[in-house]
């Protein structure tokens, strides 16, 4: 697909006052693609708190960098270690959980939520609690804790903003006033490096083959999650609370150029779609600066240019994990949980080598067919449920190693 050059100059983002702005997970590919823009924003932003798991050093250079008033580790231990990488520099140091959920709760316009896995769900809470404008990229938090974090945005007047491009195409197209004029949406999905291989030659797919994703440049995980669709699973539940559509009028269909992001089609046969290039930099941008628009550094897409856009069905042979993830959305409650869970240590498992990638899916099937339905009313119920769905997968874990 042949694309114009990106050359036209950039606009900086103009605003009467810097905006503050937080970042959960800074050391991530969302965290430095939106620390990227930041910097080609000068004066347009000023950051308040930037927060990590365990990087300490690219941690404290980012602070330094930009001049944040907070650094955040979350692993303890690594206190001491960022508190001398940042000495003299002005930045104060915290470490643990509950210090990157008081991060999160700090004066910010914007806080970027992109800690990875059901561990953002806590700090994305506190900033929701907040009142804070919320760029979620962390689809975790809304499939554990959909329900408590919507009640949460509604009781305290906060707005998630999807960083997702599927769901931040959605956001941008979305009548979202007036969903009785909405038929559908329609979520697009690449289809992974694995969509035309035999189901045979998957279960002997390695995890370089599985995170060669051709078209998004993405972490292992994600990258996984995106070849077996699981990923695409999760955002359909994600898509239910954000746009507060049945799952019925949610749809999935596979784009293998990944150029119309998603669509939204409505009651008269209209279907508005947002169309960009496969650039994590587009909905952070787009996040960055809502409801204004900026500049980012990507490519424009030619028209002229692209030789074809393809669609075809989802094929729920090679993808098992998108039915699983449709049907735990229908079951509700806990299941949703005991899903996030069981494919993140199975996840683990894979590209730890002890398990094949097709068993990836068997795995959290069945932990779902094992994990008691439940229904969820607090955060530490929430945590509560991960945690015995991980302990049940990596118990169940045991049967599917050694087939590969």
């Amino acid at each position: 697909m042949a694309t114009a050059d990106c050359t036209a100059e950039a606009v900086p983002l103009t605003l009467s006052a810097p905006k503050r702005i937080s970042i959960l997970g800074s050391t991530g590919s969302i965290g430095c693609n939106t620390i990227d823009l930041i910097e080609r924003n000068a004066g347009a932003f000023q950051v308040e708190a930037l927060t990590a798991y365990r990087s300490v050093d690219k941690l404290a250079r980012q602070a330094r960098a930009l001049g944040a008033k907070l650094a955040v580790v979350g692993d303890p231990d690594s206190y001491g270690a960022l508190k001398s990488a940042l000495a003299g520099s002005g930045v104060e140091a915290a470490a643990g959980p509950a210090a990157i959920d008081e991060a999160a709760g700090r004066p910010a316009d914007f806080v970027m939520a992109a800690i990875v896995g059901s561990a953002g769900l806590s700090p994305t809470l506190a900033a929701i609690n907040r009142g804070a404008v919320v760029g979620l990229a962390n689809k975790e938090a809304l499939v554990c804790g959909g329900a408590l974090m919507t009640a949460a945005v509604a009781r305290n007047g906060a707005r998630l903003l999807p960083v997702d491009s599927e769901h931040n195409a959605i956001f941008q197209v979305l009548e979202s006033d007036r969903l009785e004029r909405v038929e559908r949406i329609i979520l697009t999905a690449s289809g992974g490096p694995f969509r035309q291989w035999d189901p045979a030659d998957m279960a002997r797919a390695t995890p370089d083959q599985a995170v060669a994703h051709p078209n998004w440049d993405m972490g292992a995980k994600i990258s996984v999650d995106s070849a077996t669709m699981m990923n695409k699973g999760l955002e359909v539940i994600e898509a239910r609370h954000l746009f507060g559509l049945p799952q019925e009028r949610i749809d999935v269909v596979v784009h293998p150029q990944s150029v119309i992001h998603s669509m939204v089609a409505y009651v008269d046969g209209s279907v508005l779609a947002q169309l960009g290039q496969p650039d994590m930099r587009t909905p952070i941008a787009y996040s960055l600066a809502w409801p204004d628009r900026m500049s980012a550094p990507v490519e424009k897409l030619d028209f002229a240019n692209l030789s074809n856009l393809t669609f075809e069905a989802p094929d729920y042979e090679r993808f098992p994990a998108l039915r699983l993830a449709q049907e735990a959305l229908g079951a509700g409650g806990s299941a949703p949980i005991a899903l996030n869970a069981a494919n993140e240590v199975a996840v683990e498992r894979f590209l730890g080598g002890r398990i094949g990638f097709m068993e990836i899916a068997g795995l959290v099937a069945e932990t779902l067919a094992a994990f008691p339905a439940a229904e969820p009313g607090s955060l530490d119920e929430i945590y509560a449920f991960d945690q015995e769905a991980r302990r049940l997968a990596g118990d169940l874990s045991g049967k599917f190693e050694g087939k590969r």
